[in-house]
């Protein structure tokens, strides 16, 4: 049985065909009207048996420069952190906690409560650095491998992709609910320090970031936003 034939009679215009009389009904108005009847079934098949045609468009793809895009617009916030530090040279990992503040685009706050409190502030190229009542102020430019790992955390937060690039390999993978940057070093210098750092988030927040080092010790924070979000 024929795909045309299969299918129930699509019912006719009542209006009369372009040069056709009003009221006409010739047998050559009939079939005029059949073969036309005819073409729209045999159309409307096809569309049926070819999903193709009617398919919705795929969803947009989460690209590099979305993820950028979507970081840049967040003005910063504040988060608690976990960090766990696996050393080849200890038999236990360390485990640190405290708040980490970012104010975009070029701030950036670590204050670390236990084991052993201290914080680190890194504003634009300077960083300050307090523990046990003692301040010291450094500058960024003076240490080029401190700089590079300090760039990768900044520049994703501040979604600044030609910083990282100046130093890293950029590759990206999964959605925009739940997305992973991989941060390869291309700087030879870097790269005898660090072997990757892996960024892992959803829509604007960090949520992971996990250092992979040269010599095979790694780091892994994870990061939780505080609900007011209001840098201090």
């Amino acid at each position: 049985m024929g795909l045309a034939t299969s299918l129930q009679p699509i019912p006719l215009l009542t209006s009369p065909l372009k040069g056709e009389e009003p009221g006409a009904g010739t047998a050559h108005g009939i079939d005029c009207r059949v073969n036309r009847s005819r073409r729209r079934a045999v159309l409307t098949a096809l569309l049926c048996f070819c999903p193709f045609a009617l398919a919705a468009p795929a969803a947009t793809e989460w690209t590099l420069d979305h993820l950028m895009h979507t970081l840049a617009g967040s003005p910063g916030g504040r988060a608690t952190f976990t960090e766990t530090k696996h050393l080849a040279v200890l038999d236990a990992p360390i485990e640190s906690r405290g708040e980490l503040v970012y104010v975009a685009p070029a701030r950036l706050e670590r204050h670390t409560l236990a084991p052993t409190a201290e914080s680190m502030v890194l504003d634009g190229d300077e960083i300050t650095l307090t523990r046990a009542g003692k301040t010291l102020k450094l500058r960024l430019h003076d240490y080029p491998a401190a700089a590079a790992l300090i760039a990768s955390i900044r520049g994703t937060l501040a979604g600044d992709r030609r910083a990282l690039e100046r130093t890293y390999l950029l590759t990206l993978s999964g959605t925009r609910e739940a997305w992973t940057l991989n941060l390869l070093p291309s700087d030879p210098a870097l790269a005898a320090l660090v072997s990757r750092i892996r960024i892992d988030g959803t829509t604007a927040l960090v949520r992971s970031v996990e250092v992979l080092q040269a010599d095979g010790d790694r780091s892994v924070m994870h990061i939780e936003p505080l609900n007011d979000k209001k840098p201090r």
